[in-house]
Parts: structure tokens; sequence; C-alpha cells
């Protein structure tokens, strides 16, 4: 049964790399896109019905590119579409939060301290979620059709403050910045399915049946573009923020995400203001270390948990039982007392280590045993914890986690020893 263990944190890996590998691609496009767009420069003769050109040097060799604003009067023999890349990217994405929070959900998803619920509902709670994300957001952008984009901007912003307050209401905090990511990069791969791929492909059939193409195609499709172009930092922020718990899992870890947003809109602003070669806004980086001092300050700002709640966190999981009732039990916990707790604490006593790495804490039987499947990996059959065995582990320590770990997964095993 260990052997899965490790089976199941390799497969984790084999997404997670997909993922990053996909997500490069969609990004780097959908960046490239834009400033290519806003670069676009307007001369005397060129084609009809061309919108803009750019010249751009690259790779040893020069580049002549032409825009067309609706389409060009034939269908080109040869046409690249950019899609797939956002489409491996969410699924990559949805088959990494199975694999780590919905496999994973009495340790990563559910938090009796924040909200008790079983496993199957916060997975429901999850599900339903991300895809009540797409279907309000694409009802506002039909809604405000043709109105102010700025205002529909503004109130999707007051969507995403709500959202980051709700999932940190249901979720671990680690969950709550993934589920606020995932929430946003399905609205933006929707985009891409729902909207912007379609509408191009009915322009493509006009051109081929001959007919003229309504520009109000291209123009919805240039909206739902620019909303993921403004929306792809906080993403990236966000999927990252699993390895920083003074992002996650301070007290007002919502308020950080929500101004992480702002960060976003200042950010992207500096560049695309720059590519469309309208001056360069020094005041946006300005505003982006204001809100990243605030967001600084505010991870200072100690969690206070009631007595309650205290105990639920020290209490083991019933999923997690096995593990501390293990005959090596005993043993084990003393290892990660003398050699992981230091750091691994609500208030770690290692000099330079402020918060517990990734927000695992180890300060007692409930932390323990619910982190059983990570200890075995990290320390036991392999070296990584401690970092530079800074604590000086030993061999026959490491063996003990191993043995504790998989009798516990296999006690019949362990039986017949």
């Amino acid at each position: 049964m260990y052997e899965f263990a490790i089976a199941w944190d390799w497969l984790s890996f084999a997404a997670r790399w997909l993922h990053v590998i996909t997500a490069i691609a969609w990004i780097g496009s959908s960046f490239y896109f834009i400033a290519l767009d806003l670069g676009l420069r307007q001369r005397e003769g060129m084609p009809e019905g061309a919108h803009g050109e750019e010249w751009q040097v690259h790779g040893g060799g020069f580049y002549h590119i032409q825009k067309y604003l609706v389409a060009p009067a034939e269908m080109p023999e040869h046409l690249t579409w950019f899609k797939w890349e956002s489409y491996v990217t969410w699924l990559s994405g949805f088959a990494l939060l199975c694999i780590v929070y919905y496999a994973g959900a009495d340790l990563y998803l559910v938090d009796p301290a924040v909200l008790d619920i079983s496993a199957p509902v916060a997975i429901l709670i999850s599900i339903a979620s991300i895809a009540f994300g797409w279907i309000a957001y694409d009802f506002l952008c039909k809604a405000f059709l043709g109105r102010s984009d700025t205002f529909l901007m503004v109130f999707l912003y007051g969507v995403l403050v709500a959202m980051a307050w709700g999932y940190t209401q249901v979720f671990t905090g680690r969950a709550s910045f993934v589920h606020l990511g995932a929430f946003t990069a399905t609205i933006m791969s929707a985009n891409v399915f729902m909207v912007i791929i379609p509408n191009q492909k009915i322009v493509v059939a006009d051109l081929i049946a001959g007919r003229k193409p309504d520009p109000k195609y291209g123009k919805i499709a240039k909206q739902r573009s620019t909303h993921n172009n403004y929306l792809t930092l906080p993403v990236i922020f966000l999927m990252l923020s699993n390895h920083y718990p003074l992002a996650f899992a301070t007290e007002y870890n919502w308020v950080i995400a929500s101004l992480v947003f702002l960060m976003g809109v200042t950010i992207r602003h500096w560049f695309n203001t720059r590519h469309a070669r309208k001056g360069s806004p020094t005041w946006t980086w300005i505003a982006t270390v204001v809100l990243f001092i605030i967001i600084m300050w505010l991870s200072t700002v100690p969690k206070i948990l009631t007595g309650e709640q205290e105990e639920m966190a020290a209490a083991v999981p019933p999923a997690f039982e096995r593990f501390a009732s293990n005959v090596h039990f005993p043993a084990a916990k003393d290892v990660v007392l003398s050699r992981c707790s230091m750091c691994h604490a609500k208030e770690p006593v290692w000099e330079g280590i402020v918060a517990a790495p990734k927000g695992v804490l180890l300060e007692n039987d409930g932390e323990i045993a619910a982190h059983a499947m990570e200890i075995y990996l990290q320390a036991g059959r392999s070296h990584a914890m401690p970092p530079a065995n800074i604590t000086q582990i030993q061999p026959e320590e490491r063996k003990m986690l191993v043995a504790w770990f998989e009798s516990a997964v296999s006690p019949k095993e362990e039986q017949n020893k």
C-alpha cells in the first residue's frame, strides 16, 4: 500500500509539470498578442480592412505583421489557432486540484476549525463555486455589453473580493487561495473556449461562405481577451501562494488576496501603456509597492483562534486515527518533535523562520498524524527534510518514520514480519 503513496506523489508532480508548461505557453502567447495589438501602427497604402501593422525582429529575422480588425477579404490558406494551451492548462490544473485537494480533502481542503463539513460536501462546494464563477461572470459581461468597461471591471472586482472572503470561511487558507485562483482561471479559460474561439469560428465561417463578417464578434472577443490579460498575474500569485503561509495562513488572508488583484491591474497597466507607446506611468509601480507593503503588514497580524478551534485543530482527524494509534507512533512522534517542530510550529524558534513552511504544523498528535504521508515522503523515503539535514536527523530515525507510515498503511504486512 505504501507504494501507492510514492506513485501518487509522482502523479501529482507530473500533473504539476504539465500544468506549468502549458500555463507558460498560454500566458506567453496572451501577453505577446496584447503587446502586439497595442503596438500596431497605421500607414498609407495598407491593404483594405487592415487595422494596423508592426515590424518585429527576433531570432535573426524580421517579421512583418498586419492585423485585420474584422477579417481579410478572403480566407487565408493557412490559419494558426491559439487555444490548446488554454484548454490543457485548465484541464491539468483541475487534475491537480483533484489529486491534491479532493483526494486529500481531509488534510488540505477541510479545516474543522474553519467549518466542520465532510470531505464530499467540501468537494461539491468547490466544484459548484468554480462553475458559479463562470456563470456569474458571463452574465455580467452580457448585461454590461456596450456599456462602461470600467464599471464592469469594478463590479467584477467586487465579486472576486466576495469570493476571497467566502472561500476563507469554508476551506483551509491554502485551499482558499488555490480555489480563488481556480475560480479566476476558469473564467479565463472559459473565455477562450466559450467566447473567443467560437466568435473567431463564426468569422471564419462567414469568410468561407463569402459573407461579410459582423465586427461585433471581434469586439466581444477583444473585451474578454483584455480581461484575461489583467487577471493573469493575480492567478500566478495565487497558484504560487501555497509555498508561502504568510500569504494564505494569516488573519486577513482574504484581504491580501483582494489586494493582489489590484497589484495585477497596476503592473499590467504599466506594461500595456508602454506597449501602446503612451508613456511610462511610474505611479503604477509606486502603487504596487504600497499595496505590497500593506500586504506584508497584514501578514504580521496574529491569527486568533477560540478555545474550541484550538481543541479541534489539535484533535486527530478520524481519517488519520490509524497513524496516531500505530505502535511506532510514539517513537516517530519523538523524531518529529525533536527534528521538525522547531520550524513547523505556530511560533517557530529556528532563527530566520517566521512562519511554518507551507503552513504545516507538527506540534501535536493530530498535526503529526494528519501529515503522516508528507513526513514519510519528505523525511523518510527522501532527505528533502530537514533542509540540508540542518537538525541532524539520523539514518535510524528516518527508518523509524518509514516503519511508522508503512506499518500504518499495511498493518497485515507488519504482522507477518
